[in-house]
């Protein structure tokens, strides 16, 4: 009998526990009802189900994905703790370990990251992979969970000192888009209008809001800018100063 990922679900109607499962393949050629791997994973799962008395609500799959990838770099992973945080559902049912993970500190961190959440991870034979006497595991787990934080901490920094150097060099980092960098034929435009106001027409914000709009320019929600966006739109920000022989040569506002 060829086992599919809808076939274990809501297998057990006695069910005292629900539970999700996860299935992972090294090869894309393993993935599929047919497939040994993939027949194998859900034959070992369902058989346990049935006998342990649990409901297997959904499965979760992670194809051509190595043992050794990060746990937090698989997708179908990220769509179970995503499952599980929002459902309530703390057990996770896997073939055997090597199915979650192959390497040991990727194992441990996983199972790290789930028992924060509070969660059981079985095996199909029923070994509780979130529970060891295995003094060696225990302080592999609290290794992993050391150097997790630490690259945590490490990226954050590489992240800031990114910011920090793009920020010394004038560029934004950070907040909302101006209307200049995600509509920039939208601001020409108003500016051009605005130029008017000095020559023979007189334009309001309100009264450039229309000609744009007429000449298709709108806002997001198909609506004429506001008179505050025409305003935002026109505004132009101070050149920096340039440095010169006797120190910083200040530059004029540029008018609109």
């Amino acid at each position: 009998m060829v086992y599919h990922p809808d076939s274990l679900v809501g297998r057990s109607h006695k069910a005292r526990t629900e539970a999700v499962a996860y299935l992972r393949t090294s090869s894309a050629a393993n993935s599929g009802g047919d497939k040994d791997s993939h027949h194998r994973q859900i034959g070992a799962i369902g058989a346990f189900a049935g006998r342990a008395g649990v409901e297997i609500v959904e499965v979760f799959c992670d194809v051509a994905v190595s043992g050794a990838d990060p746990i937090e770099s698989r997708p179908g992973f990220a769509k179970l703790l995503d499952r599980i945080e929002n459902n309530g559902v703390r057990v996770v049912l896997v073939e055997d370990a090597s199915r979650f993970a192959r390497d040991l500190i990727t194992q441990e961190l996983g199972i790290l990251s789930l028992l924060e959440l509070g969660v059981t991870v079985l095996t199909a034979t029923g070994d509780d992979l979130t529970v060891t006497d295995d003094p060696f595991k225990v302080a592999m787990r609290q290794i992993a969970g050391a150097f997790a934080q630490l690259e945590k901490a490490r990226l954050v920094h590489k992240l800031k000192v990114a910011r920090e150097r793009k920020r010394s060099r004038g560029l934004k980092v950070e907040g909302r888009k101006s209307y200049a960098e995600t509509v920039p034929e939208t601001v020409a435009l108003a500016r051009s209008l605005a130029i008017r106001r000095g020559k023979r027409q007189s334009l309001s914000l309100r009264g450039i809001s229309a000609w744009l709009a007429e000449a298709g320019h709108l806002n997001g929600k198909g609506r004429p800018y506001g008179a505050q966006a025409i305003k935002d739109m026109l505004h132009r920000k101070p050149r920096k100063a340039r440095k010169g022989p006797l120190g910083p040569i200040s530059s004029s506002t540029e008018g609109i």
